[in-house]
């Protein structure tokens, strides 16, 4: 084997063994999630929750947008946000500027969600670091800030209250 095919096979097995290490993660993240959630309230989903922090983060938008950042189609941000409003987490707002579009923006019922939640979601994970060596530690948030990045992820740290 050449030294060119050598260096892309060693790529590709990183490539394949930070992909399997991500999958396994994001299940204990995912996992974290439920849990974090269910402790709050039990009749919120976890695409209803997404939902709740992307309006935490963006501020209010139009459901076209939301759909777009949601990666669903508007029809069904539509009834995800019909869901919402229902629950009293989100309210539908004037647009500013269009007569025909709303906007989706958090109650602060919603805002109380989104805090609890993330404040469950933080404990439980700064647990899990914490049992990590001090070793293994060095490098993951450099590692994942980029990961994150690359899929166009906010920071956790954005809120629309702070901007």
């Amino acid at each position: 084997m050449s030294t060119d095919n050598a260096t892309v096979a060693v790529a590709e097995e990183s490539a394949d063994a930070i992909t399997d290490s991500l999958l396994t993660a994001s299940r204990l993240l995912v996992a974290i999630s439920a849990r974090s959630i269910a402790m709050v309230d039990e009749t919120i989903t976890i695409s209803q929750f997404r939902t709740l922090v992307i309006l935490s983060n963006r501020g209010p938008i139009n459901l076209a947008t939301l759909a777009t950042l949601l990666g669903v189609q508007p029809s069904a941000t539509g009834r995800m946000v019909d869901r919402l409003v229902s629950a009293g987490l989100i309210d539908r707002l004037p647009h500013p500027t269009s007569r025909r579009e709303l906007l989706a923006a958090l109650t602060q019922r919603g805002r109380d969600v989104v805090a609890k939640v993330t404040a469950n979601r933080r404990g439980e994970i700064a647990r899990i670091v914490e049992q990590m060596p001090l070793a293994e530690r060095r490098g993951l948030v450099r590692a994942l800030t980029a990961f994150t990045a690359a899929g166009g992820e906010p920071d956790a740290h954005v809120n629309i209250e702070e901007i």
